[in-house]
């Protein structure tokens, strides 16, 4: 099982329609699973993994 590294979690919120009736909505991060170069398996959200692409 790859550990989870990242502290976000979906967002909770309405959809409004031009009526304004409001449905429930999730939006979930965007978590990829990443191997390190020891070979262990994590999973981090696209923007961190990217923002490591970028330092290294």
């Amino acid at each position: 099982m790859a550990k989870k590294i990242t502290s976000k979690k979906p967002l909770k919120g309405n959809l409004r329609s031009h009526s304004l009736r409001a449905t429930k909505h999730t939006r979930k991060p965007n978590l990829q699973k990443v191997t390190l170069d020891n070979g262990e398996t994590i999973r981090m959200s696209a923007r961190e993994l990217r923002t490591l692409k970028k330092a290294a």
